[in-house]
């Protein structure tokens, strides 16, 4: 049974104690200073991104039993038999007695057993096309990986950014409440000589207690912005390092619509989805098809009592077995229809994936360029409030300005400089939300050299798992596969990891997805 905190325990943490705890609780220490740590330990250790490769590796396998369709089958069966029989005495003049009046019984044992092996040649194109939903299956999954790695690594910046906005959001704060300390000080030195009144030692208070409690806040986002960290990252935050800038991001709107085209992962899988549907109506069509496969069969028969070697008998057969389906009520072609019908379904989910992508990169590049313009626009304001506090506060030394006016320009420079942290915040974060509908906020992007196996496999790995007979798949797979296309990979078909699922990002102008 697990155990939380102790309801009395939490209520009386602060928030500084709060996060010491969190920082317990995942371990100690936090040794993921940059963005770099905090992108590898994510990539490594993320439960969300670890499922989803044991989900790949799950679909994987439906590549290798698609691929046992060409492959031969063999069996053993073997039996030991035990035979009573009794018969009545009988004549030609008197007939047959009762059992109870004579009669005679004999037993025998027999051992049986019997190797037989099939070896299919031709399908009808049925493994063929079942072959091909199956490596559609694993490369749309590939896609989704992909797609679920950009969202991990858009939630580590998040977080990441998150934190450093929160720390800077609660040093101006601290910074705001000495100020004004000193500001409440000095109102209360200036009112015991007379100079000013004691409301102006109330609008003084009053706004250092606001700035208190505001203060307050800020170290409970903070924390709270700690503990989100953790939980995708997978350990507390130290000092973090500032941001580095992206080294893969598109200069025009124009690459970044061009890029969604072809590498947008939710584009790609939908299109391989699309492609595996397909392959699912071919196979039923393929129920239709003759078939045609090779048996085999080795049979040995022993006597057990008495046990005599010169007794048994042993049989060889071989066969070509030829079978054309005539007549399936209808359930065939009522799984034609069906599936037909679900490639429908997977291609207008294809031009709705596109459709989305397109509003998304759209709407992310308009969020990206408004913070752009936000953090020009607060540079200025805080420089321009920064001059007008130093003024106002030198005006009030020489008795032209009331301390409410100074209390109002500090309000104002606060709030430029947390204008300010939140704009670069915003823009870092748009800027990583369009890499990811762009399909390139991946691991390899952010961080050079990172391993990118981590238990994946490659088709050629998959096809020569447990059970590949050499020779006879390609053999069997040129037959059968006579008069059915392969799987289109986009853009180019490479042998590439399934933990990263995807081509490296082809050049302005590759094929788009679904063209």
């Amino acid at each position: 049974m697990r155990r939380g905190l102790p309801a009395l325990g939490l209520q009386r943490l602060g928030a500084g104690a709060l996060t010491m705890l969190l920082a317990a609780v995942w371990g100690g220490a936090a040794s993921a200073e940059s963005l770099a740590d905090a992108i590898t330990l994510a990539y490594q250790t993320n439960p969300t991104l670890q499922a989803q490769r044991a989900s790949q590796r799950a679909t994987d396998e439906t590549y290798v039993q698609a691929r046992s369709g060409f492959r031969p089958t063999a069996n053993i069966q073997a039996s030991g038999n035990w035979y009573w029989q009794k018969f009545a005495s009988c004549n030609i003049l008197f007939g047959c007695y009762s059992p109870g009046s004579g009669g005679f019984s004999q037993n025998y044992n027999t051992l049986n057993a019997q190797l037989s092996v099939t070896q299919p040649i031709y399908t009808g194109g049925r493994a063929t096309a079942k072959l091909k939903a199956a490596e559609a299956q694993v490369l749309a999954g590939r896609e989704q990986l992909r797609q679920t790695e950009g969202q991990v690594m858009l939630s580590v910046i998040q977080a990441y950014e998150d934190v450093r906005r929160d720390e800077q959001a609660l040093q101006i704060r601290k910074d705001n409440v000495g100020v004004l300390q000193r500001q409440v000080d000095e109102t209360r030195a200036r009112f015991q000589v007379g100079e000013v009144t004691r409301t102006d030692v109330a609008q003084s208070e009053a706004q250092l207690a606001a700035a208190q409690a505001l203060l307050s806040s800020a170290q409970a986002q903070l924390a709270s912005s700690r503990a989100a960290y953790a939980t995708v990252i997978g350990q507390s935050p130290a000092t973090l390092e500032p941001e580095p800038p992206f080294k893969v991001f598109p200069t025009t709107v124009d690459e970044a619509f061009d890029t969604v085209e072809y590498n947008n992962p939710q584009i790609r899988q939908a299109d391989y989805s699309e492609e595996a549907a397909e392959a699912q109506v071919s196979e039923a069509k393929a129920s239709r098809m003759p078939q045609v496969g090779l048996q085999g069969s080795y049979g040995y028969e022993q006597p057990i009592s008495p046990f005599d070697t010169s007794a048994n008998v042993r049989s060889t057969t071989a066969s070509i077995v030829f079978s054309q389906p005539i007549f399936a009520g209808g359930a065939v072609e009522s799984q034609i229809r069906q599936y037909t019908e679900e490639a429908n379904v997977a291609r207008i989910q294809l031009e709705q994936a596109r459709r989305i992508s397109i509003q998304n990169v759209s709407q992310a590049w308009s969020t990206l360029l408004a913070a752009r313009a936000n953090i020009t626009a607060d540079e200025e304001q805080v420089r321009a409030a920064r001059v007008a506090f130093e003024g106002t506060r030198a005006e009030q030394q020489a008795g032209l300005r009331t301390t409410l006016e100074v209390l109002s320009a500090q309000q104002v420079l606060e709030e430029a400089q947390l204008s300010l942290v939140t704009a670069r915040h915003d823009e870092y974060v748009a800027s990583a939300t369009v890499l990811n509908v762009m399909g390139l906020l991946e691991a390899k992007n952010l961080v050079p050299g990172i391993d990118r196996e981590l238990g994946s496999h490659t088709f050629e790995q998959l096809k020569r798992a447990p059970g590949y007979v050499p020779g006879v798949d390609e053999a069997v797979s040129a037959i059968d596969s006579i008069g059915h296309k392969g799987v289109r990979t986009l853009p180019a078909e490479v042998d590439r990891p399934i933990a990263t699922g995807s081509p490296d990002a082809g050049p302005p102008g590759a094929q788009p997805a679904g063209k």
